[in-house]
């Protein structure tokens, strides 16, 4: 088989581990070979144009407060555009506006209906945001790991209040309609969320790891190139070239990660489908995310008023999302919308769907916040399946696995 030059580390994967990694890996003078089987950088977190259209796949957020993001994304480079302060929760008794907790608490004491929260509730989701804001998140690591819904009802909260707000909330976030989530992982995003800025780059989110591929140096992402084989020596493409590295580190999806390394435990995925619909006109003029308490969806939002790049000029983009890779059809999902924003829904377009099988890793407790890179001498595993499922899981874990890369090398 024809056999190209040594690289001293190859990345399989340019999502946002394996870019992680790779400029990590250069920062610290090590000759890097990213190989991508896709058309572009990205991963998960990639921006179709279709249309006029820019289609992020799947409905995705961006917070600026993790702490790899702050090292190593220009943030302002990205043009990010914010959403309406806080969101609003639909529920069978109407719309209810559920701002930040800290910030405008007061907005839920007037919109929560006192079927779903009493007055003990508020003031208790308060007091437990304004812990999860303050402490230190070496002790939110450290905390015995049950599920979220055991730590909300530890925290003195309401079964109607967990079920009627906290569940389609976290529903939304998680792409789980149990709160079966690690409850570290809840403490870390809720920590997160309550410090950040929570926003889209104008360009849709794949801006993100395009920018961290543009500063690799010219000639180290390869796209096109799809390993399907470990080899002592190295990786083998599918064109049946051997590329041999001394070492070799697999960024990928878990599943695919597994095929290249059948000693790894293939973690569960959760899935998430996402709808984007035309319209004449939008059903609101914010920039605000609706949640579904009855969890028929997951969330829907007019995200041209965010973004308004993500349309054509006179035209609203709406992206709706439920938590099945098996969703009902088209038309059940425009009757629900039709209910959630008080309007006509007959005459919008399926502009496009997304259906993924494996959107976030199922962290169930006990779920380790971080995993050992290494899985045998000279390979190593990364990505938010070994960390968290979330921008700051996979960039955590390429950055720890460039730390082992460089000291294995000496």
């Amino acid at each position: 088989m024809p056999v190209s030059g040594a690289s001293e580390v190859i990345v399989v994967g340019a999502g946002l581990a394996g870019l992680t990694c790779a400029a990590d890996l250069c920062a610290a003078g090590v000759s890097v070979r990213v190989l991508e089987a896709g058309d572009r950088p990205g991963g998960r977190m990639r921006t179709d144009v279709r249309d006029g259209f820019r289609l992020d796949r799947g409905f995705h957020i961006f917070n600026t407060d993790y702490p790899q993001v702050r090292r190593h994304i220009d943030v302002h480079a990205l043009d990010l555009r914010g959403f309406a302060g806080g969101c609003l929760l639909c529920t069978d008794s109407g719309r209810h506006l559920l701002g930040h907790p800290l910030r405008m608490p007061g907005a839920w004491h007037e919109a929560v209906p006192g079927h779903l929260a009493s007055a003990g509730d508020l003031a208790r989701v308060a007091a437990w945001c304004a812990k999860e804001l303050v402490t230190p998140v070496s002790r939110l690591e450290a905390a015995k790991d049950t599920s979220a819904r055991a730590a909300l009802e530890k925290a003195g909260l309401s079964k109607p209040f967990i079920d009627g707000v906290l569940r389609p909330f976290f529903a939304g976030v998680f792409f789980d309609t149990e709160l079966a989530t690690s409850s570290r992982v809840l403490h870390l995003v809720c920590h997160s969320m309550l410090r950040g800025t929570i926003a889209l780059p104008a360009e849709g989110i794949g801006a993100v790891p395009l920018q961290l591929a543009e500063r690799l140096p010219a000639g180290a992402l390869e796209l096109e190139r799809p390993v399907t084989q470990l080899t002592d020596a190295g990786v083998l493409l599918a064109d049946g070239t051997e590329l041999p590295a001394d070492h070799v580190v697999i960024a990928t999806d878990p599943a695919t990660a597994g095929d290249l390394a059948p000693s790894v435990q293939v973690l569960d995925s959760v899935p998430v489908t996402t709808y984007y619909h035309a319209a004449l006109r939008p059903p609101t003029s914010e920039p605000i995310l609706l949640i579904d308490g009855t969890l028929r969806v997951l969330t829907t939002i007019v995200i041209s008023n965010a973004l308004p790049a993500a349309a054509p000029e006179g035209t609203a983009l709406i992206a709706t999302s439920l938590a099945t890779a098996a969703p009902p059809p088209e038309a059940v999902v425009r009757e629900r919308l039709a209910e959630l924003y008080e309007t006509d829904t007959s005459d919008w377009h399926e502009v496009a769907t997304y259906r993924i099988a494996r959107a976030l890793p199922r962290m169930d407790p006990p779920w380790p916040l971080t995993r050992p890179c290494r899985i045998g001498p000279g390979r190593y595993l990364c990505g938010d399946h070994r960390a968290t499922g979330s921008v700051q899981g996979a960039m955590a874990s390429g950055a720890r696995a460039a730390r082992e890369v460089v000291a294995a090398l000496g």
